[in-house]
């Protein structure tokens, strides 16, 4: 007589479910992105992501307290600056928007890790991630202005920096200089393959930083291309990148699950607002229910092979695995 094979009997009750689950999805996997912008007592909504808001600095100190409180070990900072250039100036300024946010933090509450967006897309006039030349970014001198930035935040106090313009070579350029500046110590998260996504709109909104000619595919990566990703990491880890990112992380799981078998190094996914924003949608709308579709998402994202996923449900999910 053939035995009937039974996998169903390791599903049979809860506790066995969880005993034998695969992963396990944990408040310190999370980071949480903060909007800075000028001013105080300041609290802005953004519309397209519900829950989500940009603070002023003061009241951006109150937010990064109930983040630390919840257990989530680290913050994204994005700045949102009052003026902007063609050469994005605000973005590498000693007291830019981000550079004083930082210290506010580091002298509230020392103890919270500190990354910086370290871009110019929200700093330049024309809404690009670099120095535009007759019509193009370019790259070389981008990438001097980035690691200028990244420098400025450093000096600020900044626990990591997080490049995520996409240029070519812009992590050694940014290795180099902290280097030679004495921030040896102070580790890169590179956004390697990112992608020029459609799920990136509500971020734009929130930061104010939507191109205002043409698109950036000449640098952010086309969403057909696997192979070109690992090319990417491959560079950036031999510059000297200390972990890896992969965003938009939802529609990207095959990228996150290649990198980190080809690399095996700390790999970062982000889980973007458009991917945030859909969830929010369909949840209002008794599509699905809301917490059940962002922790299953989230779980599948680290399943792929990420150690980090930056996300706009970080609180939530804080909230919901403290009272399982």
């Amino acid at each position: 007589m053939d035995l009937v094979k039974r996998p169903r009997r390791l599903r049979k009750c809860s506790a066995l479910r969880d005993m034998l689950r695969e992963t396990a999805l944990d408040v310190k996997d999370l980071i949480y992105p903060l909007f800075v912008v000028p001013g105080e007592g300041m609290i802005q909504e953004v519309a397209s992501m519900p829950g989500i808001r940009r603070f002023s600095i003061d009241m951006m100190i109150n937010e990064a307290k109930a983040v630390k409180d919840l257990g989530i070990p680290a913050v994204l900072l994005f700045g949102v600056p009052s003026a902007k250039d063609e050469m994005g100036s605000g973005a590498y300024a000693d007291d830019g928007i981000i550079q004083n946010a930082v210290r506010a933090i580091k002298r509230n509450i020392p103890d919270m890790m500190v990354i910086t967006d370290v871009c110019m897309c929200e700093y330049t006039s024309h809404g690009h991630c670099g120095f535009v030349e007759d019509g193009y970014v370019a790259n070389d001198k981008s990438a001097e202005l980035i690691a200028k930035t990244a420098l400025s935040h450093a000096r600020a106090g900044a626990d990591m920096v997080a490049p995520s313009d996409m240029m070519d070579g812009r992590v050694g350029a940014i290795r180099k200089l902290l280097d030679t500046e004495g921030f040896e110590n102070v580790p890169i998260m590179a956004y390697s393959a990112k992608y020029a996504s459609c799920f990136y709109g509500p971020f734009r909104e929130a930061a104010g930083s939507a191109p205002q000619f043409g698109d950036r595919k000449s640098y952010q990566m086309d969403p057909a291309n696997s192979d070109e990703a690992l090319r990417e990491i491959a560079l950036d880890i031999e510059e000297g990148a200390d972990i890896v990112m992969v965003k938009p992380a939802l529609a990207y799981l095959d990228v996150i699950s290649r990198a980190k078998q080809t690399f095996n190094i700390p790999l970062a996914a982000y889980n973007v607002s458009g991917e945030y924003a859909m969830v929010k949608a369909a949840g209002r709308m008794g599509c699905l229910d809301e917490k059940s579709a962002a922790m299953e998402i989230l779980t599948s994202i680290k399943r792929a092979g990420a150690d980090l996923i930056i996300t706009y449900f970080a609180k939530d999910v804080a909230g919901w695995l403290a009272t399982r």
